[in-house]
């Protein structure tokens, strides 16, 4: 058995460090092999069963264009059983006790470990991203479970003697019942788990829409959940081509108490206003344009190290990426020069291949969107350093770029770009700097560059952001509170934050023990 240490991927997701023990190398054979042990059916009240309509649609691996596999696409009445089963499930599931849960969790966590190379190879073949960013998938996604197996027996209450001292004042927490979790495509792994394991532990029962571009890791992960114990119609899966018709009469049935959707905030906007006829619940983790700063007083090589973590993790198709590098006029060459030069460095291959640092667009739609915003930005007077045009040949590669003179107002700084693509722009004071930053009506992640402590913390607390990176390119973590402000969305997904959006609070009021 051979050890692989993954440390040399400068771009290794969510910046971890990963250690794993594996047998396989990712040949034609193991791919195969690894494909037929997916699920391709529906998980509907913990059977595996085909759509009622017997349709299926094609997964394609994004650096070949080839099909994958063919899955089971689900349609309204497919949902509608999914959520049957949920509801028939809550009652006797919300009554098993926070410690089994846990020990569900811990066993899905130690089942995903153990099989890190399969989940690692299948998220780059669906995907394509390189195995050792995968890999780092991997070990973030599989730290939700064991995190939030820990968070189950620690949903606590309060007991108290009202002021007046005449009642006694008992506060519960309880799982606020059937949930509807839509994961997206860019993290197949770990965006499953992040909403999945906080429900387990609070005792929620699930319908999961994973995304049609990448559905094929929730198969094998929602498979390992069974294996773990998680009792039928816990967690239901109903992988879909249509998804607005399929979830669209889930979200107004009374049944289903929670929406938690990580996606962009056009599809956001809607899905609130969906939930609003039943005054549904709702977790968002919507779109970004997280700004990167780098002031005059950085270490430039420090920021360097950390813009090519925040632009080129997942090549660019992350929410959390870095949108718009906003650079002090006086070390704007120097970046751009040791930026470009990392840059040059990135092999872009086809995931599986040892010499690929940047994996493929996950399809012609998003590389075209890119290219498109490239173009606008190049019209409006900037120059490409490097990069500047799609990868000739099958797949969906476009070429790591960097942008100088980019100009306020171009579309590149206003849209998400979703791929990697790094504009830069230049400011001459922390004012400035404030104001380009704040100039979105995203708000989900900033990251600033400076050895300033009172500079960071001031940044800190003018910035309109959820999270900030200070001197770090990654903010990512199980046990920190994940989630933006303004159009980036509502709620909190992993902290101790994670599990309080799927409880909801109680108060029993007691009248007075001591009256007669």
């Amino acid at each position: 058995m051979q050890e692989l240490h993954i440390t040399g991927n400068p771009i290794a997701d969510e910046g971890v460090t990963v250690s794993v023990t594996t047998q396989s190398t990712a040949t034609a054979e193991r791919e195969s092999e690894l494909l037929a042990s997916v699920p391709t059916g529906l998980l509907i009240n913990g059977e595996w069963r085909p759509a009622a309509s017997g349709k299926t649609f094609d997964v394609e691996d994004p650096a070949t264009g080839k099909t994958l596999l063919s899955i089971a696409d689900a349609g309204p009445e497919d949902g509608k059983a999914a959520l049957d089963a949920a509801a028939a499930a809550q009652e006797s599931w919300a009554k098993v006790p926070a410690r089994e849960r846990g020990e569900i969790l811990r066993r899905a966590f130690d089942l995903v470990t153990s099989r890190a190379e399969d989940f690692a190879l299948l998220m780059t073949l669906e995907m394509g991203k390189p195995l050792a960013e995968a890999r780092g998938e991997v070990t973030y996604g599989a730290e939700f479970l064991r995190w939030f197996s820990e968070e189950a027996v620690r949903a606590f209450g309060r007991y108290s003697v009202s002021p007046d001292g005449k009642s006694r004042l008992l506060v519960t927490k309880k799982p606020v019942g059937p949930c509807l979790l839509i994961t997206p495509w860019n993290f197949p792994l770990a965006m499953a788990t992040r909403k999945i394991a906080p429900a387990v532990a609070a005792g929620c029962t699930m319908v999961l829409k994973s995304a049609n571009l990448t559905p094929l890791t929730s198969q094998l992960f929602a498979a390992v959940m069974q294996e773990a114990g998680l009792p039928a119609g816990v967690l239901n899966v109903i992988p879909t081509s249509t998804a607005g018709a399929t979830t669209g009469p889930l979200i107004k049935d009374q049944r289903l108490r929670k929406l938690s959707f990580t996606g962009s905030t056009e599809v956001g906007r809607r899905l609130l206003s969906d939930a609003s006829e039943t005054v549904l619940r709702t977790s968002m983790e919507l779109g970004g344009n997280a700004p990167f700063v780098v002031f005059e007083d950085a270490d430039v090589d420090a920021a360097v190290a950390g813009a090519m973590l925040a632009k080129l993790r997942n090549m660019g198709e992350a929410c959390t990426a870095a949108n718009r590098f906003i650079v002090h006029e006086s070390v704007a060459d120097e970046f751009a020069e040791k930026f470009a030069a990392k840059m040059k460095d990135m092999t872009t291959a086809r995931g599986t291949e040892p010499e690929s640092k940047v994996g493929p667009l996950i399809d012609a739609k998003s590389r075209d969107k890119v290219h498109e915003l490239v173009t606008d930005a190049l019209s409006a007077g900037a120059t490409a350093v490097v990069g500047g045009a799609p990868v000739e040949g099958p797949g969906y590669f476009y070429q790591p770029t960097i942008l100088k003179g980019v100009t306020e107002g171009t579309r590149i700084l206003s849209e998400e770009i979703f791929g990697p693509v790094a504009p830069i722009t230049t400011f001459s004071s922390e004012d400035e700097a404030v104001r380009l930053a704040n100039n979105t009506e995203y708000g989900l992640v900033a990251y600033v560059f400076t050895k300033d402590l009172n500079r960071g913390i001031r940044m800190g607390e003018r910035l309109e952001t959820g999270m900030l990176g200070l001197n770090a390119g990654v903010v990512s973590n199980a046990a920190a509170p994940f989630g933006g402000v303004k159009q980036s969305g509502l709620g909190r997904e992993g902290g101790l934050e994670g599990i309080e959006e799927y409880l909801y609070t109680q108060y029993i009021g007691i009248a007075d023990p001591y009256a007669g």
